[in-house]
C-alpha cells in the first residue's frame, strides 16, 4: 500500500494513465492532484510534510539483497535450498564455463549469491530481523542436516540464532522481545 512517501510515484502513475486516455497533464498538474488525495491544500504542504519525517519524495530504498561469495554450487543449494528453505529465483552465467551468479529468498529474504571472485569477501555476517525463530529452529534441526544444528541465544536486543554457510558467511537471525 502506498503513502505519501510515494507521491511523486503515484503523480508519475497518474499522469501516464492519463495520457493512455488522452488526457494531458503537467508533472505539477499531477502532484497537485495527489496532495489533494492525501487532503492536503498543495503539492508543497505535502513536500514540507515528507521532508519533516526525514524522507524525501524523490528518495526510496525499496529491497536490500546482500551479495554471500560461494565456491561450490552443490553446497550452496544444498544449504540455503535445502537446508535454510530458500526458493531459487534466477540464475545468471555470462557463457559457458563461467561461475554462477543466483538470487534465492524466503519470506521476504532476498540474497545474491556469486562464485564470482570481487564480488563479495568470504566469511561476511548479515543480520535479519524476523518473526517465528523457535519455529523457524525447529524446522532446520528437522532437516538433519549433518553440518550444522543452530541454537538460540537470548540476547538484550531479542533471540538470536545464526547460521554459516559452508563458505564462512554467517546470517544471524534475530527476533526482537518486547
Amino acid at each position: 500500500m502506498r503513502s505519501h512517501l510515494d507521491a511523486k510515484r503515484m503523480a508519475k502513475a497518474l499522469k501516464s494513465a492519463l495520457e493512455q486516455q488522452s488526457i494531458d497533464i503537467s508533472h505539477a498538474q499531477a502532484l497537485e492532484i495527489v496532495a489533494a488525495q492525501f487532503g492536503l491544500a498543495s503539492w508543497h504542504v505535502l513536500s514540507a510534510a515528507i521532508e519533516a519525517e526525514g524522507g524525501r519524495p524523490d528518495i526510496a530504498f525499496d529491497q536490500t539483497a546482500p551479495i554471500f561469495r560461494i565456491f561450490d554450487e552443490d553446497k550452496a543449494r544444498e544449504f540455503y535450498v535445502d537446508f535454510l528453505g530458500f526458493t531459487i529465483d534466477w540464475e545468471h552465467r555470462f557463457g559457458d564455463n563461467f561461475p554462477l551468479y543466483m538470487q534465492v529468498s524466503r519470506a521476504g529474504l532476498i540474497l545474491h549469491l556469486s562464485g564470482h571472485h570481487g564480488d563479495a569477501t568470504p566469511g561476511a555476517c548479515i543480520f535479519v530481523t524476523m518473526t517465528g525463530i523457535r519455529a523457524y529452529r525447529r524446522d532446520l534441526i528437522d532437516k538433519k542436516y549433518t553440518n550444522m544444528k543452530p541454537g538460540i541465544e537470548e540476547e538484550a536486543w531479542g533471540l538470536v540464532m545464526t547460521v554459516t554457510d559452508p563458505f564462512g558467511n554467517r546470517i544471524r537471525f534475530c527476533e526482537r522481545q518486547a
